[in-house]
């Protein structure tokens, strides 16, 4: 195997190892993937001030995120079906992370159970919850994060109906893949993932199937998703879910400060600026671009993260220096864990962390602490 210095490494293995359906279920974005563009591009326009001849010795990424200690300020952010980008994907990816010392943050749409992680880590981790229109069922994914020790609740306000994501309707995307003659070529290469799949039970969505009411056939997730979640969600219900949830509220999904302003009256803790990776409502503005404005607009009142759009520890540094607590990484989990499993996250993780060293350390910085907007200059206008 060729060495692994860094993320486009991981990314090209997993484009080998892992079925396309699966690929394009993380690689895409929503009709024309103009935000998904952007929330890469729009980091380019961020460049850094270089210092020389500053002590630089020793140096340190470590900080907190909601109260918890981390390696550096980066979380694993809540990815639907990891179970299907490699066999026991929760998991392994929980595991890494737990390891290295960043959170894992595991989806309601995973496909290891809440409970299955949690017998599988020694360290509490965090839940992220989609509203249902059963309310009911809602409450008891809350009661279950509860009783497996989860220590942060991601409540994602962006997904109350799915986006036009024209690469999984192409590719007939399902949990697990139906047998038809492309999808069974396609497998036929991939014999890693195949052979992982065939040793676990883990296949289909273990929050949900044979929990909620009324769901037989998951089969087709769009389907599904489209006819669950609720789009009557608003604000009054965020209030009930606070009331149920006495640990730390993460609130996922914003992009306007009168919104982030709503998070604080509720009593959040920390909010995502984020547009759902670019997989919702395309058009919008990149998560990176928003961000300054949203840090002006609630000052220390409250935490804010971003994700979307992180590509390298570089960016973990760009993303710190505009008001950043902290950031979530999706795709690049997906990359390492559909690359290599557990091993393939934590030498993500590991790329991320000599990158962002270095960079802060080329900046003039021993601690991420004093990173900020004067060691940066932004290019044209994001």
């Amino acid at each position: 195997m060729s060495v692994i210095c860094e993320l486009s490494d991981l990314r090209r293995l997993y484009h080998k190892r892992v079925p396309k359906m699966f690929q394009g279920y993380c690689e895409s974005g929503s009709w024309t993937q103009q935000t998904l563009a952007m929330n890469d591009s729009d980091f380019n326009k961020i460049l850094f001030r270089q210092r020389v001849a500053r002590d630089l010795a020793p140096r340190t990424l470590a900080t907190q995120m909601v109260g918890q200690d981390v390696t550096m300020p980066v979380a694993m952010a809540p990815v639907g079906l990891l179970g299907m980008q490699h066999a026991d994907g929760e998991i392994k990816a929980a595991q890494a992370a737990e390891a290295f010392g960043v959170p894992f943050t595991l989806s309601t749409m995973s496909i290891c159970s809440i409970e299955k992680v949690a017998e599988a880590t020694t360290k509490p981790f965090w839940f992220q919850l989609y509203v249902q229109k059963d309310r009911e069922f809602t409450k008891k994914l809350i009661e279950r994060a509860k009783a497996a020790g989860c220590s942060a609740l991601v409540v994602t306000l962006d997904l109350q109906m799915i986006g036009k994501r024209h690469a999984d309707h192409r590719n007939g995307m399902t949990a697990p893949p139906r047998l038809t003659i492309p999808n069974i070529l396609d497998i036929s290469r991939r014999p890693r993932w195949a052979f992982g799949m065939l040793g676990t039970k883990n296949r289909e969505f273990g929050n949900i199937q044979g929990c909620a009411t009324g769901v037989d056939d998951m089969n087709d997730l769009m389907k599904w998703t489209a006819g669950s979640f609720d789009p009557n969600l608003d604000w009054d219900d965020l209030k009930f879910f606070r009331e149920l949830w006495d640990g730390p509220l993460i609130i996922k999904g914003i992009l306007e400060a009168e919104d982030a302003k709503k998070c604080i009256e509720l009593g959040a803790d920390a909010i995502v600026v984020s547009n759902h990776g670019g997989r919702q409502l395309d058009g919008a503005r990149s998560s990176i671009s928003v961000l300054p404005e949203i840090v002006d607009a609630v000052g220390n009142q409250i935490e804010v993260w971003m994700d979307g759009g992180i590509r390298s520890g570089q960016d973990v540094i760009r993303a710190r220096a505009l008001g950043a607590k902290g950031v979530l990484v999706g795709r690049p989990m997906v990359y390492g864990l559909g690359a290599m499993g557990k091993a393939g996250v934590t030498r993500m993780l590991e790329i991320f962390h000599e990158e962002a060293e270095l960079t802060m350390a080329f900046m003039g910085h021993r601690d991420i602490a004093s990173v900020s907007k004067d060691d940066i200059v932004i290019k044209g206008e994001l």
